[in-house]
């Protein structure tokens, strides 16, 4: 359900956030304070984030931490599943804070279609700590813009006095301009490139931790002790402690397993009981031969021999024929 939401760029959630709130925010991990978010949840479900708790001038982790609380609270009241990656967050991981900020915007957009009605966010943001200083960050720039357009005039007052001056005070404030805005453009390329680099960074440390978690898995099934001493864990076991890259490895363990059905074959006790079954049924069948070859051989007598086996009984004092 919520798939289509991590397709959302991160200039789109930045604009999506600064005309939101009001504010000046130019990267993403710039809101892993959790501020932010109380105050988008508060945008559309207004009364239910008590913006006294939240701390838009947060440092620390710890800071961050009691952000994270805030918002936990609200989720909980408003019955929303949604774990947060807290100790992730509060790091400034781009990537991280980047997918939280898609979920964000996915479930504000799924709110009365995504429409805000008569909120203030300057307003709700005062009575925040620190609240006040976050909506005061353009103000510099603003500032700084009206002194650019302002430099100029006392070159143009001093050009009605002497052309030469003219020329003398404007070329060096042209190259000043022009040296300004190289650096201004490479830094902005630079910092795209960094955050396309920690990006890349993150992805590769979810990957490698994803793997290790499933060698790790092998490892303590490897260590289960009914099967710890099997040529084939054995194997396995080479394998996942070798400390080279060799292909040799691959084939020792191979070696190991291919070993296996003959050492098997030569002490499975499986064998060994199956030849002693065998061997008590042929001794039953042989016990049930003699039994019917001697009741055979009694039907077959005649009267007298049955008469002269019975007196040799009697001659021989048998219990069974005393009177």
């Amino acid at each position: 359900m919520m798939g289509s939401a991590y397709f959302v760029g991160r200039s789109e959630i930045l604009a999506w956030i600064n005309s939101t709130l009001h504010l000046n925010i130019s990267k993403v991990e710039e809101a892993c304070s959790g501020a932010v978010h109380c105050q988008l949840m508060d945008a559309v479900h207004p009364g239910m984030v008590p913006m006294h708790k939240v701390n838009f001038d947060a440092k620390n982790e710890y800071e961050r931490i009691q952000n994270y609380k805030v918002l936990q609270d609200v989720f909980n009241k408003l019955k929303i599943i949604k774990h947060i990656e807290v100790s992730k967050l509060v790091k400034g991981r781009p990537l991280d804070n980047l997918e939280f900020m898609q979920w964000m915007k996915r479930y504000c957009d799924s709110v009365n279609g995504g429409g805000l009605h008569n909120y203030n966010p300057v307003e709700r943001r005062d009575a925040s700590k620190g609240g006040k200083e976050a909506g005061k960050k353009s103000a510099p720039q603003q500032s700084s813009a009206k002194g650019s357009t302002a430099a100029p005039r006392p070159t143009s007052s001093h050009a009605r006095r002497n052309n030469n001056d003219v020329s003398s005070s404007v070329n060096p404030y042209n190259q000043s301009a022009k040296i300004s805005s190289k650096p201004s453009t490479s830094m902005a390329a630079y910092d795209e490139q960094i955050t396309k680099l920690k990006l890349s960074v993150d992805s590769l440390e979810k990957e490698r931790d994803f793997y290790f978690a499933k060698l790790r898995d092998i490892e303590i099934l490897c260590q289960t002790p009914e099967i710890e001493d099997s040529p084939i864990v054995a194997a396995i076991k080479r394998i996942l402690y070798a400390t080279d890259g060799d292909a040799s490895v691959v084939t020792e363990a191979q070696a190991m397993v291919s070993l296996h059905p003959k050492e098997a074959d030569a002490l499975s006790p499986i064998a060994e009981v199956s030849e002693e079954k065998s061997s008590s049924e042929t001794q039953k069948r042989k016990n049930i031969l003699n039994i019917d070859v001697d009741a055979a051989g009694i039907t077959t007598l005649s009267p007298r021999q049955r008469l002269s086996d019975a007196s040799d009984v009697h001659c021989s004092g048998s219990p069974l024929m005393t009177y």
